[in-house]
């Protein structure tokens, strides 16, 4: 190798290693410049301001918890640094708007402090559900305030085939129980949704309600509801009759009530009737001898609701030996009804209740082999068997309405009609598929 090949493959290399340095001290300097990337690391850690109750969190120290047994707004605040002094003022202040000694065990509250080293108290704020909440501020002056988070209104569509029963048919589309017994509150009458069979049908058009857009908040309402029980058609549309005191119902497509001045059962859901009203009833343990029975009995698991079938005023709220624990109501002139052997009452005598109001729970006490209520019901004095008497309907939609009533279903109806239900859903989504597959062969 001649002496010019020598120096030109040297240089070559000089040149590469200076490169080498040149890209690694590069680097070297990149990594000791870091302003930039600091800057924008700080700016992207900046905390957004966050906002609940009407403040900004980030100007607080926020201590959330839950009321708990034995606790009362002065031991909160007096845990917290709060003398009993300014306490007492607080609650005085506050006691036109909310009274504190109606904390309840379980419920959240919020306490705002001052972002420093003693970490005091400046608020104090209250949620007694989802969609309230009280605030008594303390900061400056002294001012309490009730308010609502927002609320945003969902309205939303579900169809299905009953397979079981309603409530695991609604159970397997993750609905919720309350829309479950609303549904079967509004059909009280018109179906007996123990008998629904095996491939009837339902469509359901209904509100929900959420907190801030994402924590859901219960059922709003039932818009409408279809139901197909052995090929026949049970429509409901909800009406406000009374714009004024706010009165509702439901009313089929013809504009007739679907209510009774009666519900059928005092229990919602999960009953049999173990024993019906019968004259001649003949039990072993007496000998066989007649002894009548004038009620009858749904038997039900310890502590189920028992609800009252009609509006009244309540008679009778006592313990008398085989009746047990047992509330009688007056409906009016002409019906009674009485519910024996609960294990508790929930009314007093002479307080007004509203057809399905909580009365009392099933129990066990008094002559009783095992858990239900005695379902007892007069006509002009005289016990009779409810199933067997032509009871009267509520109240009849207006002459004046009826015609604005057609007018305001209408719509709705046609919306209603056409949901499809889900196994229709599956055939269109197969034929479409078919359809793909022939058309792309």
């Amino acid at each position: 190798m001649d002496r010019r090949r020598i120096t030109k493959l040297g240089i070559k290399y000089l040149i590469a290693c200076l490169l080498s340095i040149s890209l690694f001290l590069g680097c070297k300097e990149d990594k000791q410049q870091p302003p930039l990337v600091e800057e924008e690391l700080a700016i992207a850690e900046a905390p957004a301001d966050v906002y609940e109750f009407g403040f900004n969190l980030n100007d607080f120290v926020v201590k959330r918890d839950t009321i708990k047994k034995g606790d009362s707004f002065g031991e909160i605040l007096e845990r917290n640094k709060i003398g009993y002094p300014k306490i007492f003022h607080i609650a005085e202040k506050a006691k036109d708007t909310f009274d504190i000694r109606r904390l309840q065990v379980g419920k959240p509250y919020t306490l705002l402090c001052t972002k420093d080293s003693l970490q005091r108290p400046t608020c104090f704020i209250y949620q007694p559900n989802k969609v309230d909440y009280v605030v008594i501020n303390f900061q400056d002056s002294i001012h309490a305030y009730k308010r609502q988070k927002p609320i945003k209104f969902v309205e939303k569509e579900i169809s299905g085939t009953i397979y079981s029963n309603l409530s695991v048919t609604m159970d397997s589309l993750h609905l919720s129980p309350i829309l479950t017994n609303t549904v079967a509150d509004i059909y009280a009458w018109t179906l007996d949704f123990y008998k629904l069979q095996k491939g009837d049908k339902f469509k359901i058009i209904y509100t929900d309600k959420y907190i801030e857009d994402s924590i859901y908040a219960g059922l709003d309402n039932v818009k409408a509801a279809y139901f197909e029980h052995n090929n026949e058609p049970f429509y409901a549309f909800e009406f406000v009759t009374d714009s004024v005191k706010g009165i509702m119902d439901y009313f089929d497509e013809n504009a007739k009530n679907l209510r009774r001045a009666f519900l059928k059962s005092p229990i919602k859901f999960r009953y049999r009737i173990s024993s019906r009203y019968n004259l001649r009833r003949r039990i072993a343990y007496y000998g066989y001898k007649v002894r009548p029975h004038k009620g009858t009995d749904f038997a039900a698991a310890v502590g189920t609701p028992i609800m009252a079938t009609a509006n009244g005023t309540v008679t009778k709220s006592t313990y008398a030996g085989g009746n047990g624990n047992y509330v009688k109501i007056r409906h009016n002139s002409t019906y009674e009804t009485q519910y024996l052997h609960m294990k508790r009452r929930n009314v007093k005598v002479g307080q007004h209740v509203k057809q399905g109001d909580v009365i009392g729970w099933v129990g066990m006490t008094g002559n009783t082999g095992g858990p239900h209520v005695c379902y007892r019901f007069w006509k002009n004095g005289k016990q009779v068997d409810p199933f067997r008497q032509k009871l009267p309907e509520a109240e009849p939609i207006s002459d004046s309405l009826k015609a604005k009533y057609l007018d305001f279903i209408a719509p709705i109806k046609v919306q209603l009609d056409a949901i499809p239900y889900d196994d229709e859903i599956f055939e269109d989504t197969i034929n479409n598929n078919n359809n793909l597959i022939t058309s792309n062969n």
